[in-house]
């Protein structure tokens, strides 16, 4: 539990960042000069700017069983060679950063390689030979030493951030620390110490151009190191025991608020000058631990890290003071890490203390190229495995910078010795990994808003005040001088006058003087009035911001104790869960024994019930067999029996169909003198009425067709007259003419809905030859299943006769009964024709044919 309270917050992790803004990590080489060439020989040989080769001294693949005797060759960023100078080095390495450092960016800068392969030089250096970290601490001061901000106007706190204090609080604080006895930091005015004088005497000097001249600056650093996976703050003054030595106490590992690691704890001392920097890391680089081992005389048993930390504040709109706004501070830093060298026990002869410390040192750098090489993976193959910065202090603390803060530069040194080829071996693979690791660029940071030019503007305004003093001030100090004063001779007459003259003139300009100062006296108290004017309004903007801090603090408090409240109550929950948890294992477990032995009895069952389906299948075959039987049996009869309905019901239709079709084969007979009569006064009352009414009477003697209610004729009755195109017209008197009706060609289903009557106009050729038309008539009738029924109720004919054989036309209502009493053919016909034919919708079928109508299908 105490584990996880103190476990810091993840860092969401960043994705999705395009390729073009991201950078590889800069890998470069330095080979190391032999110590003495003649005696020595070199298995690293550089072929080019970029690309080092190796050759395998003799007897070292026999020694190590490889079989490998080939040469192998590395690229890197940049290779310098064994006379490259500090200041070459410098200008292509470090510069870019100190660059960067200047305008807000993040750098980290670390030498890597096998103990005594130069890295310390590389960094450090040697008298008369700076390295990389006095360089860069005097092109830091020679680029904003005019633009420094006074002593304690920036103060850091302990949650990595800076605080800005007014003049007042600012000297107050230089009174303090200079009243206290505690060792004063080094003034950038006392004589350089000569340990280190030959360091950072540079003879070569270079700037940041274009440094931003609206803002002051302020420079902080601080030095640790790391042993044996603990950290320790090498500029920390410990209090002197002369009873009890304390030891130094070992720091920890912070998150601030925008997740970057820091120590807690760390002394940050700000200075004003290279000298007084390079004082401070001198005074560490004494406290860091050193050993004498058999390959060097003063190996580093710990990794080394020197934080310049850049403070930049933007000046306020008066371009007199800093903006007192927390928010627009900047703080960029740039960590120089001087690795640890890697080593082998059976060389360096290590036992004790020595022995641990190397043990540490392998495997703090082991877990960083660990971390290199899943970085590596997570980015050519999208995955997101985990990577172990956590495993040790080193890689925990610059996380960040992996994770996209800031660039990363790493310096390879490796010893051309032939002792050294095995572990310069595992630098390079190493190097190797590292090179392919991307990290994002980064961004600048946004301005602050304000006019551009401001301290250029601010000098311009106060030069006439400034000139005006001076001028005030020489001429107090330019009286007139007096004259002689010695008189010799009573009669002298010259001397007084002159004396009272110039004492005259004195006067007079002293009077001018005075004004002059009144005056100026007056303008300063006006700009006095002013400048508290000013003060009032910033205390009154300050207090209102202030109130608002404590709204926002005392509301933050009370969401805290909310918080806090909802955590009691979700740990006494996840308690609460957790027994659950523990009850609902056990029952799971219990029910898993259950089940196994149900599982066991169902297998009993399922064997038992198998044997019983062995038995039931053989009695299932036999039933079947007799059943099958039994049904071929009965389905033949069933199908003789539905073939001789299907054939009754075919010739019923072939009846219907002859009826409707076929022409008439047999001659009308000629009807008497009464049926003549009766046939002329049917005529004629068949002449007064309208067509759509002479609706076919049937025969007496005819089966009576299925009574049905039909609807009064006075309702609108509409009829669909059924002409099929294959009529011809044989232009006779009586056409019959039906209002209101609906003419087709072919019956459809959409006509039928619209009317309760059919007709149908039919012909055929008479016996005589002549052309005879029948109107078959019917009731249009909706059937269940949605379509329409024509039932027939009498058919008219039409017929013309030749006046030669004194022959009138006639209608088939007036028709006399035949004598023999037979049927005639109508009759005959309607009889047959009284059912219901039920047509479907769209059918190019004619009367007779019964089908099934179908719905309509609703448009979706």
């Amino acid at each position: 539990m105490e584990a996880a309270r103190t476990k810091t917050p993840r860092k969401p992790v960043r994705k999705g960042i395009p390729r073009n803004l991201k950078e590889p990590v800069g890998v470069y080489c330095r080979v190391r000069p032999l110590s003495f060439p003649d005696q020595e020989c070199s298995c690293i040989e550089v072929i080019s700017d970029t690309t080092v080769q190796f050759h395998p001294p003799e007897g070292f693949n026999k020694l190590n069983r490889t079989g490998n005797d080939k040469e192998t060759q590395y690229s890197f960023k940049q290779v310098f060679g064994a006379y490259t100078t500090q200041q070459e080095l410098f200008d292509v390495v470090a510069k870019p950063l100190v660059d960067d450092l200047i305008r807000g960016k993040n750098g980290l800068l670390f030498t890597y390689g096998v103990t005594g392969s130069g890295k310390t030089h590389t960094m450090t250096g040697s008298p008369g030979e700076g390295g990389l970290l006095p360089r860069c601490l005097k092109m830091i001061f020679n680029s904003i030493g005019a633009f420094q901000a006074k002593r304690y106007v920036f103060k850091s706190n302990d949650r990595n951030s800076m605080e800005i204090q007014c003049e007042v609080d600012a000297l107050l604080e230089r009174q303090k620390r200079e009243a206290t006895p505690i060792p004063k930091t080094p003034s950038g005015k006392r004589q350089v110490d000569p340990d280190f004088a030959d360091i950072i005497n540079v003879q070569e000097s270079c700037k940041v151009e274009q440094v931003d001249e609206d803002s002051v600056y302020g420079v902080f650093v601080s030095y640790i190191e790391i042993y044996n996976n603990y950290i320790y703050d090498l500029l920390e003054e410990m209090p002197f025991d002369p009873i009890k030595s304390k030891l130094p106490q070992s720091k920890m590992l912070r998150e601030d608020k925008n997740h970057n690691m820091y120590v807690a704890g760390c002394t940050q001392v700000e200075v004003k000058s290279t000298e007084e920097a390079f004082e401070v890391f001198w005074r560490g680089q004494t406290k860091r631990r050193i050993a004498n081992t058999h390959l060097n005389q003063e190996s580093s048993r710990s990794h080394s890290v020197f934080n310049i930390k850049l403070v930049k504040a933007p000046l306020d709109a008066d371009r007199d003071n800093v903006l007192q706004e927390k928010e627009q501070i900047s703080i960029s830093q740039l960590f120089l890490v001087d690795l640890a060298g890697s080593e082998r026990t059976n060389r360096t002869k290590a036992e004790g203390n020595r022995l641990r410390e190397a043990g540490n040192i392998n495997q703090s750098l082991m877990t960083l190229r660990t971390c290199m090489e899943i970085l590596r993976e997570n980015q050519m193959y999208g995955i997101n495995k985990m990577v172990p910065y956590r495993d040790s202090k080193l890689t925990h603390l610059f996380k960040n910078y992996f994770d996209g803060e800031g660039k990363v530069r790493m310096v390879v040194c490796v010893n051309p010795k032939t002792t050294d080829y095995e572990e310069n071996l595992q630098v390079m693979r190493f190097a190797e990994v590292t090179q392919e690791v991307e990290v994002a660029k980064a961004v600048d940071k946004a301005t602050y808003g304000l006019l551009p030019d401001r301290r250029l503007r601010n000098q311009i305004r106060g030069g006439p005040v400034g000139d005006e003093a001076m001028v005030t001030e020489v001429g107090l100090q330019s009286f007139p001088p007096l004259p002689l004063c010695e008189i010799l001779d009573i009669n002298d007459e010259q001397t007084l006058p002159r004396l009272i003259e110039s004492l005259e003139k004195r006067h007079h300009l002293r009077q001018m003087m005075s004004n002059e100062f009144a005056r100026q006296a007056n303008a300063f108290s006006a700009l006095l009035q002013e400048f508290e004017s000013a003060v009032r309004n910033k205390e009154g903007y300050n207090q209102g911001k202030l109130n608002e801090k404590d709204k926002l603090i005392s509301g933050q408090k009370l969401e805290i104790e909310q918080l806090g409240k909802k955590n009691k109550t979700l740990e006494h929950k996840v308690q609460i869960l957790e027994q659950t948890t523990s009850i609902y294992e056990k029952d799971r477990r219990n029910l898993q024994q259950e089940l196994e032995s149900q599982n066991q009895q169902l297998q009993r069952q399922i064997s038992e019930q198998c044997r019983l389906e062995t038995r039931l299948q053989g009695m299932v075959a036999e039933m079947t067999t007799k059943w099958q039987k039994e049904c071929d049996r009965r389905v033949a009869a069933t199908q003789l029996e539905m073939q001789n309905q299907l054939w009754v019901k075919d010739e019923k239709l072939k009846q219907l169909k002859a009826i409707v079709t076929e022409p008439k084969t047999e001659k009308p007979q000629r009807p008497s003198r009464e049926r003549d009569r009766g046939q002329d006064r049917a005529t004629r009352r068949s002449a007064s009425a309208s067509p759509a009414q002479c609706l076919f009477q049937p025969d007496q003697n005819a089966p009576p067709i299925g009574v049905r209610r039909r609807r009064s004729r006075s309702a609108g009755e509409r009829w669909v007259d059924h002409k099929p195109a294959s009529n011809v017209h044989n232009e006779t008197v009586m056409q019959p003419q039906v209002p209101r009706a609906i003419t087709v060609s072919v019956p459809s289903e959409k006509a039928l809905a619209k009317c309760e009557k059919y007709m149908l106009t039919h012909q055929e050729l008479a016996s005589d030859g002549e052309i005879e038309t029948k109107l078959i008539k019917g009731d249009v009738y909706k059937t269940r299943g949605g379509g329409q029924a024509v039932q027939f109720t009498g058919i008219e004919t039409l017929k013309q006769q030749s006046p030669g054989g004194n022959r009138k036309r006639s209608s088939s209502a007036a028709a006399p009964a035949q004598p023999d009493g037979m049927e005639s053919e109508v009759t005959d016909v309607e009889t047959r024709c009284s059912m219901a034919v039920e047509m479907r919708a769209g059918s190019q079928l004619g009367p007779g044919y019964q089908h099934h109508a179908q719905p309509k299908r609703k448009k979706p």
